[in-house]
């Protein structure tokens, strides 16, 4: 009898350590997976002024704020676009739905978009105030008087390609749109605006550019609106929501008003110092603004 109680304490005992095992292990695995989960980010920006900025306040955040392990990478608007359809990066930082429409229709159903990072973009031909003309209109019979070109960005962006087959033919120009790239156009027109000289340039606000000189949009004509006000999206993968939720959610909650970023641009542009370490300072002064941005599962 001595024997069976012995043999039934030693069952029970059994039974209650094998329990609490199971839950050590429940509880345990919970653990593991939230440790576990990817705390990575690879992100695509294009070399536009304010996708540079806010894509490394980004990955400040990302990585101080957030514990990840960030890459951003800069790639023409093309590419960007590949790269996130592809799979190969779980961000476009700067989509602008109403010039990348061919890029949207091309990788339908391999893109979700996680909301506005700003709203109200302008986009157009631009001239130093100095120049006497207001229209585009004007443009027609004063080529000359802009060498002959209109000074572009990048030529896989969306307003290159407005202007090259809609604008010139709507407006019978007889000018060539020159290809370069953000910070080669901005150069060009620092020279011009430097020397007086007549420039017409591809730009868009929002652009620290406008707090810098002044500038005017050439005015477009009732019959021929080429350019619409728009916002600019960020655009992920599919399968990001359901694979990294929390960084989903914070890029879907990231978001600059018009005087953040127009601060943060002209921030980055006066600086002598790297971006990187401009959008460290950002982050620093702005911790209300930091922390609207971050989920509550990273608090």
């Amino acid at each position: 009898m001595k024997n069976k109680k012995i043999n039934l304490l030693r069952l029970l005992g059994f039974v209650l350590a094998a329990g609490t095992l199971l839950i050590a292990s429940n509880c345990g695995g919970t653990t593991s997976s939230s440790e576990g989960a990817d705390k990575s980010a690879k992100l695509t920006y294009v070399n536009w002024a304010e996708g540079v900025a806010y894509t490394h306040v980004a990955e400040v955040v990302l990585r101080d704020k957030m514990g990840y392990d960030v890459e951003i990478t800069s790639a023409d608007v093309g590419p960007a676009y590949t790269a996130v359809a592809q799979g190969s990066h779980d961000a476009y930082m700067e989509c602008w739905p109403n010039l990348h429409q061919d890029y949207l229709s091309k990788f339908e159903g391999d893109l979700v978009s996680l909301g506005n990072v700003y709203e109200g973009t302008a986009t157009g031909l631009a001239v130093p105030t100095y120049v006497t003309i207001d229209t585009l209109e004007e443009l027609k019979g004063n080529e000359d008087k802009f060498n002959g070109v209109i000074t572009g960005i990048d030529a896989g962006a969306g307003m290159m390609k407005k202007t090259e087959n809609e604008l010139i033919p709507a407006y019978d120009l007889d000018i060539e749109l020159l290809a370069s790239s953000g910070p080669a156009m901005t150069a060009a027109l620092k020279d011009a605006v430097e020397n007086k000289e007549w420039i017409v340039v591809t730009t868009w606000k929002p652009h620290w550019m406008w707090g810098r000189w002044d500038l005017k949009f050439l005015e477009q004509s009732e019959e021929n609106m080429i350019w619409k006000e728009g916002d600019i999206e960020i655009i992920g993968r599919v399968g990001l929501e359901e694979e990294k939720p929390e960084l989903a959610q914070f890029l879907k909650n990231f978001y600059f008003t018009d005087p953040q970023l127009a601060a943060l641009m002209l921030q980055i542009e006066e600086s002598e110092e790297d971006v990187s370490v401009e959008a460290e300072k950002w982050v620093a002064d702005n911790p209300e603004i930091v922390a609207s941005w971050i989920p509550e599962s990273a608090m």
